[in-house]
């Protein structure tokens, strides 16, 4: 009678786990062919947006939400195309659409240094900034106007620099003579017989000798030389090159007319003419008796 009721008590498991077991696998079936239709509907809303978003067909007419909504496509409106990429597509920039004379008038506001800079930072800016005509306005800006008319052989970038260059020497001639140093006199002047100066006594030296000494006898003065050049104006060829100026030792007595030659030997200009009108006789006493 026990055994009986122990064989019936591992029956009765038995039959429960197997019961249990079958209803997991028929539950277990039921979602597996439920679940394509789900994964279906959640697919429909995702391929909206791909759809929208690939297709190239003018009837796509909603968009959804993030939250699964619809709503109707605008018209999308034109976006503007930046600089950069306008430069990419057409081959041109702002710089070279503006017309010529714009640009010509919009470089002649630089000075020498920041024009010689802005060639130095691309190319379409080194095109622009060794611009003839540029160099031209800048030419006629920092010198003369006196020079209109003539064309440089090597274009009036390279004019100008050479004119720069003479200019800056004439300058070093007058700091020469504020210094009153002759070595530095004997190595500006050309050492050749043709040189000549004419000092504001009128007297004439011909030759590199007696022109250094007539320099000589200048510097020994007591009383240095305060005076101011205005009116610079420079000519330069390939060789040879003249700068004219008027120097005022004194504002109220009237200036001297001052002409210098240069000409250029070994990589380097020299003078080899010096030539100042004479002095009135009130300019020469003040000299004299300082």
């Amino acid at each position: 009678m026990e055994i009986s009721c122990v064989v019936s008590e591992q029956f009765l498991v038995a039959v429960t786990v197997t019961a249990l077991c079958f209803l997991l696998a028929l539950f277990s079936l039921l979602r597996s062919f439920s679940l394509p239709s789900s994964l279906k509907k959640f697919r429909k809303h995702c391929d909206c947006a791909s759809s929208v978003s690939n297709s190239d067909s003018a009837s796509a007419s909603a968009v959804p939400y993030l939250n699964g909504g619809g709503a109707e496509m605008l018209e999308p409106s034109p976006v503007p195309t930046p600089a950069a990429l306008t430069e990419r597509r057409t081959g041109s920039s702002m710089m070279e659409e503006l017309v010529p004379e714009i640009t010509t008038h919009a470089l002649s506001y630089l000075d020498y240094p920041s024009l010689c800079r802005l060639s130095m930072t691309n190319s379409l800016m080194r095109r622009a900034a060794n611009d003839d005509n540029a160099w031209k306005a800048l030419y006629h800006k920092d010198f003369t106007l006196e020079q209109d008319s003539i064309t440089p052989i090597n274009g009036w970038k390279a004019y100008y620099a050479a004119t720069r260059a003479i200019v800056n020497i004439n300058t070093e001639f007058f700091n020469i003579v504020r210094d009153k140093s002759t070595p530095a006199m004997s190595h500006f002047w050309l050492n050749a017989d043709y040189v000549k100066c004419i000092h504001a006594s009128g007297e004439l030296f011909s030759g590199y000798n007696a022109v250094m000494q007539s320099w000589q006898l200048i510097f020994n003065w007591e009383q240095g030389l305060n005076f101011q050049v205005r009116d610079v104006r420079a000519r330069v060829l390939t060789d040879m090159a003249w700068v004219t100026m008027r120097t005022y030792v004194d504002m109220d007595t009237g200036p001297f007319n001052v002409s210098n030659v240069f000409e250029f030997h070994n990589g380097r200009w020299y003078m080899v003419h010096h030539h100042s009108s004479v002095m009135n006789g009130e300019v020469e006493q003040q000299i004299v008796h300082g």
